[in-house]
């Protein structure tokens, strides 16, 4: 069900997090203080404006109010950060507020003024980074809880021709602690794949399991 989603603030974060949003189906507005960035997310999002988000008659114009979805991705001006928060929040009594934070204090000041949701870009690229810099088949790694996360990568050439089962990923109590859950192949996704399936040469694997799979999988 496509969703009503105000994103304000188009630096990196927020450029990419307002074109997946568009190009998922959402209706998505782009919002920016700076009119050529504004104009750059033309034909990229719904609608695109220049304004002052710390406005309250700015965003009464905009009518941020009949949005579903407000994704505050100010970066580096924490006033306004936490302004534009206060308003969208308390003022306009937006239903779900998201919000960027540049550190932890700005985090928690966010979260104390109304915001639902806190992400840390810059911090979960670099644990993304951080499991994957010496891993060379790990595409993308996602941190579910200390110590487990789910990571997706390449399927290894030994185990190519194998089944899940005997390949030891078709449960956590296999013989690696990991479970292959979904297997992209081509262009169709192979969700909770049984232990009969065989992986085939291009398969991309995501796995959860704990933070040691990939090195007990010999993928160093």
């Amino acid at each position: 069900m496509p969703h009503q989603v105000a994103v304000i603030g188009m630096g990196r974060f927020g450029i990419s997090l307002a074109q997946e949003l568009y190009r998922v189906g959402h209706d998505v507005l782009a919002v920016d203080r700076n009119e050529s960035l504004s104009q750059m997310m033309m034909g990229q999002v719904t609608y695109s404006v220049t304004g002052d988000s710390t406005s309250m008659e700015f965003l009464e114009e905009v009518g941020i109010r009949n949005f579903d979805t407000v994704a505050i991705a100010i970066g580096t001006d924490i006033q306004s950060s936490v302004l534009t928060t206060v308003l969208v929040k308390q003022t306009f009594e937006a239903p779900q507020v998201l919000a960027r934070a540049s550190s932890e204090i700005h985090g928690k000041t966010l979260s104390a003024v109304g915001a639902d949701r806190v992400v840390y870009p810059e911090q979960e690229t670099g644990v993304r980074a951080a499991h994957s810099l010496f891993q060379r088949g790990v595409l993308e790694y996602m941190e579910l809880s200390a110590g487990f996360g789910f990571s997706k990568m390449n399927v290894p050439q030994a185990l190519i021709g194998m089944t899940l089962e005997q390949a030891g990923l078709s449960t956590a109590r296999d013989k690696y602690g990991a479970a292959v859950v979904a297997i992209r192949r081509g262009r169709e996704p192979i969700l909770s794949p049984s232990k009969d399936e065989t992986l085939r040469e291009g398969d991309v694997l995501v796995l959860a399991g704990s933070d040691g799979t990939l090195e007990r999988l010999g993928l160093r």
